[in-house]
């Protein structure tokens, strides 16, 4: 573990927490612990998981305008719940992704897990963007994806992340409840 591995990790649950409680300033936190995250995992040779950081970099910034973005009839975006059709979409899109990702990481690198890192990742990513779009089931997702995570965190001896991955899984629960007991969100 790492100095900066711990910095990253208290970033981390500030910006989760942040989220599942709908503050806006959970994407400017988010950002720097991206950035921080992706050279702990190019370190340990999760190239993906470095790759999926960069991108969260981006996303972090959409999210943040998605949330905050004056002009509209509402102050913020709202939660909202996708349909089958779009979700069944969105994991299919995943799905191709990760295969395309695994064997670009499994040809050309020297990448630790490849397919799983590359799965972890596309996935994330789907993640991301609901997340970004206040989906509720995005948190889901996440709960799934932080189980794997903290498994793989465990393999690849990052033992804070995989207590954070852990500590994500618990928050993530905590999002889905409060996120489905939002006014905002129609009964399905």
């Amino acid at each position: 573990m790492s100095g900066l591995e711990l910095f990253a990790a208290v970033l981390g649950v500030i910006a989760v927490w942040l989220t599942v409680k709908q503050n806006p300033w959970c994407w400017p936190i988010g950002l720097v612990m991206v950035l921080l995250y992706s050279w702990v995992f190019y370190e340990v040779k999760l190239y993906s998981d470095m790759l999926l950081q960069l991108i969260y970099a981006v996303l972090q910034l959409y999210g943040w305008w998605q949330w905050t973005r004056p002009g509209h009839t509402r102050p913020v975006r709202q939660v909202t719940r996708l349909e089958p059709r779009p979700v069944a979409f969105c994991l299919a899109v995943g799905a191709v992704a990760s295969l395309a990702l695994g064997a670009a990481m499994a040809t050309w690198t020297d990448a630790a897990q490849p397919w799983l890192d590359a799965a972890l990742t596309a996935f994330s990513l789907v993640a991301q963007v609901w997340m970004a779009q206040k989906r509720v089931q995005c948190w889901t997702l996440w709960i799934v994806l932080d189980v794997i995570f903290v498994g793989l965190f465990l393999y690849k001896g990052l033992y804070l992340t995989a207590a954070l991955y852990a500590l994500f899984t618990l928050i993530a629960v905590q999002g889905l409840r409060e996120w489905r007991r939002d006014p905002a969100l129609a009964p399905a």
